[in-house]
């Protein structure tokens, strides 16, 4: 801890570090972007049994829900137009720049966007979008976001919504997260963050309707409503379009449940199959170790056998395992 202690350092010191860190921090973060679209590009998430680039972000690499889907919008439009990420790492644009930038680039007016937004805050880069394109930039936000947020009573009246801290950086412009691949089927948990314009007529409706089911619903909560009524408008739907009944939906649903539960079993199925051949290439670690103390072969065959059972166990662990098994001649000291 005592490295992140500054205060004994100068402020010329001070300064200066903090210049080079932010120097080094856009580098980074440019790079980072590259990666991220290049393994997003060959789909390296899918042999290592991740259902989307988005949930490989957060349950490997541990981004937030938004961190991810900003950085993956970012690294598609990157690779698209590279020169994103030479203003990012030169400090002429922003991530969050970036992200409100992406769904208006082409490859035609791409420097000229670029240009025209350099060194510009975010408002301000709102401000020049939407005079530039109109009301094409009142586009629907769908972002994934925590349980936690989720929960957030959300503000139904004319002006700015209060949400989550992180919400700010968050693009008004940004793609739907279909884009980033992120199947809510797969990822049964997880919630969304909305922000869409409406008309007057709509926040009406809106209104009206909950006020309806106040008796059912508790507090202020919006998402109920929308649930609500997407799932009457969707029945209406398919009855017109496709003559649906009540069983053949009930039959859709547990198709779709069926494959959900498939997914899981692929994943869980590759997850343990991981674990399973890194112990037979720890065994043989485990029997050159049991070895050099001393162990006959048969004896240390035998006993790494017997470890490979142990599920995400670190060499070390195995070790001790197998000199348990063999009586524990010898012991094993943390870090030998």
């Amino acid at each position: 801890m005592q490295e992140y202690s500054l205060a004994h350092v100068d402020d010329a010191v001070l300064l200066r570090d903090l210049t080079s860190l932010v120097v080094r921090d856009r580098l980074n973060t440019a790079l980072l972007l590259a990666h991220i679209g290049e393994v997003d590009a060959r789909k390296l998430y899918v042999p290592i049994g991740f259902p989307s680039m988005h949930a490989y972000c957060v349950e490997e690499l541990g981004l937030s829900e938004d961190a991810a889907y900003k950085r993956i919008q970012a690294a598609r439009a990157a690779r698209q137009i590279p020169a994103l990420l030479d203003a990012l790492a030169q400090g002429e644009l922003h991530l969050a720049g970036i992200c409100l930038l992406a769904p208006h680039l082409t490859l035609e007016n791409a420097n000229d966007l670029i240009r025209a937004v350099s060194r510009k805050r975010k408002m301000e880069i709102e401000t020049y979008l939407a005079r530039r394109f109109g009301r094409s930039c009142e586009v629907s936000r769908v972002t994934p976001v925590s349980p936690i947020v989720s929960a957030v009573n959300l503000q139904l009246a004319p002006g700015q919504v209060e949400t989550d801290p992180d919400s700010e950086s968050r693009s008004a412009n940004s793609k739907p997260s279909d884009d980033i691949e992120a199947e809510p089927e797969d990822l049964p948990d997880e919630n969304y963050f909305l922000q869409v314009t409406i008309s007057k007529e709509t926040y009406e409706k809106l209104r009206y309707a909950r006020d309806l089911l106040s008796h059912a619903l508790p507090g202020q909560q919006i998402a109920p409503v929308l649930d609500r009524a997407l799932d009457l408008l969707i029945t209406q739907l398919e009855k017109r379009k496709f003559g649906v009944t009540d069983r053949s939906r009930d039959a859709q649903l547990a198709a779709k449940d069926a494959r959900t539960r498939a997914r899981r079993e692929k994943r869980a199925y590759a997850a343990d199959q991981e674990w399973r051949r890194e112990a037979k290439d720890q065994a043989q670690d485990v029997i050159a170790g049991l070895k050099s103390l001393g162990y006959r072969p048969h004896e240390a065959k035998r006993a790494a056998e017997y470890c490979e059972s142990m599920a995400c166990a670190t060499l070390e662990e195995r070790l001790r395992a197998a000199l348990g098994y063999l009586g524990g001649r010898f012991s094993i000291r943390p870090g030998t």
